[in-house]
């Protein structure tokens, strides 16, 4: 039996959306599947698309299912062996992107060709994310763009934090091909081999030292940079949070807006030529020189904002809509979205992992849904006002799935900003910094006068993110909320005339619900969270929160506070913060406190070490008390007077729930052990005991495990830390004395819950309870 496949199949809508329903559904899987079942899918799936259309749909979704899951398998079988993670290996490759030169560090991505361990030759390569440190011999060289190096690394698998609301890095690696991350070490093996003789990145480079030297240390040259080039590091975390709060972060990451902007140019650029020289028509087809000078803009473009993976997605879209148009297959504007998705996933399905690919081709089909493209010039600012409402609405429940936040001022700052950027800032930018590179005496004044434009904006914006609720925050929501939501969307924006539109708001309403079963008096909850090699807990009762440490802040920038504490909370649920205890000064539980006063200014602080905080904040005493809706705080060290080791200064606070009681430690040593064991007593009948110091073998006596006798100990260590914690020595006194322990760098978050008359027990395991295939435990 011959099977016919006809090309106008690509075109429909159905098969795109049999295709993504598909390649979705894989990632809800705890496991991929084996070989021989993902071919077997496969199989069906061929023989379902030679039957009739009306089952088609499912071939095509067994048939993306398949193919996805392929992927997803090679791909994570090109990850870093675990034999190989701690081994010194001795890579050889190629810089990749841009390198970041910061104040401890100089970080890259680097793509490995090959590796050898201890001499021999190894099967491994791909893409490494580095960091080569300055030590106190020798900062870190001068690392170029492309150029090629044999370096010795330390490496481990991808591996990221597990928070409620975090960012998943071990999704991210997946979707953009990093096989291992870790850190260059010192070593005569390390150097440089020469570089390629074309490097778009060594331009980049240049063109972003060009911006920095015309415009200086700037808001504007951040902002140029990372618009029209996209250098996202050039922007700082304030300017990130404006960004964020006036709702246009899409702006500046490059992506299909961008690309479709120059592809507009070339088109533009042609027609003009054909005004010039209308005979040329009858030679060559105006719409195909069309399509290739736009495709060729499109590319020249992309490649100059450094091709990074949401680039070529659109690029890949952009090239999809073309081809659609000139083959005569798309009789509406839907057939040629439907082909992109297609040629997408047929190119790489795992980009379904991406928010950038929700949130562009959902936000194009609800501008084909809702306007009606007239081209009607007298009405284009009512079609704008139109758009940034449909955008704005339509995609509300995806920007609070993937972020947890939405910008009320978003629809005002994208009417301004849009427009500004796209059809002035943007393309001058451009032409600029090219022009500089060639003629600087017509480059840097043009360069100064879109730095000027993009000041003027960023004023603007500042002052929309000021406003009172620009920026609101959500609880973590449930797959049925955003369903419920989604439907929501497509009901409010039906068609005019349509009745009861507006009953579809009530959709939204379980965006708005913490998925929490509520508190009674004495009952209360704690979150031990992901922080690496730090400390932060969440204490709740029904109507208080009480912070306990708030992780590392580093010198590369990165604050646990600001990406795992805060946002953990804004998806709990936790509109308020009471009280923060910061244990101690050391950087691993005091870093990112200061990142959690600013999200809650009228937050109260004590420390055991309030002189070493970067804020105000009062000593913390034992034999303070208080209670929360039935729960009993106190804190139970230090005593006067005051010990002048920093560890044994540590705030200990003991939470109580009728005989069951949580002990937050922090960093004490066997020193005052006996101390915070005597002002324990009478020690509860069901004790949870976070592990002094993260398991070091300087604290956790055996007796003061045999006075304690705690039913669990909690342990906040990073996974593969330098220190070795905790201490196999320290474990196995816990383990002699059964009590159970849970380690972050194992379990990622852990929550647990506290009633009076019951034994505490475990909710939720992040890394257990929350184990899609790309995550491992």
């Amino acid at each position: 039996m011959r099977i016919r496949f006809p090309l106008a199949e690509l075109f429909r809508p159905t098969t795109a959306l049999a295709l993504l329903v598909g390649a979705t559904a894989v990632q809800i899987l705890p496991a991929l599947p084996s070989h021989w079942i993902d071919a077997l899918v496969a199989l069906t799936g061929i023989a379902l698309i030679a039957l009739p259309r009306r089952v088609r749909w499912i071939g095509f979704c067994l048939l993306a299912a398949a193919w996805t899951i392929w992927r997803a398998d090679v791909a994570l079988s090109q990850r870093l062996p675990h034999s190989l993670e701690g081994a010194d290996l001795v890579v050889n490759g190629q810089v990749h992107g841009l390198p970041r030169a910061q104040d401890d560090a100089t970080r890259f991505e680097f793509d490995a060709v090959s590796a050898d361990l201890e001499g021999k030759p190894i099967a491994f390569s791909g893409r490494l994310r580095l960091a080569w440190y300055d030590t106190k011999s020798s900062a870190a060289p001068d690392i170029a763009p492309c150029s090629n190096w044999r370096i010795r690394v330390r490496l481990k698998r991808p591996r990221g934090g597990v928070n409620p609301g975090g960012f998943d890095f071990e999704r991210y690696a997946l979707e953009s091909g990093i096989v291992a991350t870790g850190y260059v070490r010192e070593s005569a093996d390390n150097r440089e081999s020469g570089s390629t003789t074309f490097c778009v990145d060594r331009l980049r480079e240049r063109i972003g030292a060009a911006i920095d030297m015309t415009l200086g240390d700037t808001h504007s040259a951040h902002l140029l940079r990372a618009l029209a080039f996209g250098d996202q590091h050039a922007m700082d975390e304030r300017e990130w949070a404006v960004a964020r709060a006036t709702g246009i972060p899409h702006l500046i990451a490059i992506s299909g807006l961008h690309i479709a902007l120059f592809a507009s140019f070339g088109i533009a650029l042609v027609r003009l030529f054909w005004k010039l020289a209308p005979r040329i028509t009858l030679r060559w087809p105006a719409p195909l020189i069309e399509a290739v000078a736009s495709l060729v803009f499109a590319v020249a473009y992309a490649l100059i904002a450094g091709f990074g993976l949401p680039t070529r997605r659109a690029l890949v879209m952009i090239a999809a809509l073309l081809v659609a148009n000139l083959a005569r297959r798309a009789r509406a504007p839907v057939h040629g979205l439907a082909l992109a998705v297609v040629v997408l996933l047929a190119w790489n399905p795992l980009c379904v992992l991406s928010a950038g690919f929700w949130l562009s081709f959902v936000g194009v089909a609800w501008l084909m849904f809702c306007l009606d493209g007239s081209t009607d010039r007298k009405r284009w600012l009512r079609e704008l006002v139109t758009a940034q409402g449909v955008a704005s609405l339509g995609l509300l429940p995806l920007t609070i799935w993937f972020f947890g936040q939405s910008s009320l001022v978003g629809p005002i700052a994208n009417l301004v900003a849009v427009p500004w950027i796209c059809f002035f800032v943007l393309p001058m930018t451009v032409v600029a910094a090219l022009l500089i590179l060639i003629v600087p005496a017509l480059g840097t004044p043009l360069l100064q006068v879109s730095g000027w434009a993009m000041q003027v904006l960023w004023w603007a914006l500042e002052k929309m993110a000021a406003w009172p609720g620009a920026l609101w925050f959500f609880p973590e929501p449930t797959t049925w909320a955003l369903l419920l939501a989604m439907i929501g969307a497509v009901w409010l924006l039906l068609p005019r005339g349509v009745p009861a539109r507006a009953l579809g708001i009530f959709l939204f309403l379980p965006l708005l619900w913490p998925a929490h079963a509520p508190f009674a008096d004495g009952e209360f909850e704690a979150y031990m969270l992901d922080v690496g090699q730090g400390e932060a807990f969440l204490v709740r009762t029904r109507d208080h929160a009480l912070i306990y440490d708030a992780g590392a802040k580093f010198a590369s920038g990165f604050d646990f506070g600001e990406a795992t504490v805060v946002p953990a909370l804004h998806a709990l649920g936790v509109e308020n913060v009471d009280r923060m205890i910061i244990s101690h000064g050391d950087n691993d539980h005091s870093g990112g406190a200061t990142a959690v006063a600013a999200a809650w200014p009228h937050v109260a602080v004590e420390s055991g070490e309030p002189d070493r905080l970067p804020m105000e904040a009062t000593q913390c005493m034992a034999g303070e008390s208080w209670n929360w809706n039935g729960v009993e705080f106190r804190i139970v060290h230090p005593h006067e007077p005051l010990s002048p080791v920093d560890n044994d200064r540590c705030c200990v606070l003991a939470v109580r729930s009728g005989d069951s009681e949580l002990v937050l430690s922090g960093d004490i040593t066997h020193a005052v052990e006996p101390d915070v064991a005597a002002a324990l007593a009478p020690i509860a009948s069901h004790l949870v005991l976070q592990i002094p110091h993260h398991g070091s073998k300087t604290s956790s006596s055996a007796e003061f495990i045999a006075g304690l006798h705690p039913a669990l100990g909690l342990i906040t260590a990073g996974y593969m830390n330098r220190f070795h914690h905790p201490n196999l020595d320290v474990v196995a006194r816990y383990r002699a004395d059964d009590v159970d322990l849970v380690n972050t760098a194992d379990n990622g978050f852990v929550a647990l819950r506290f009633a009076p008359g019951e034994a505490p027990h475990i909710v939720e395991r992040g890394r257990f309870d929350r184990h899609p295939y790309w995550r491992e435990e």
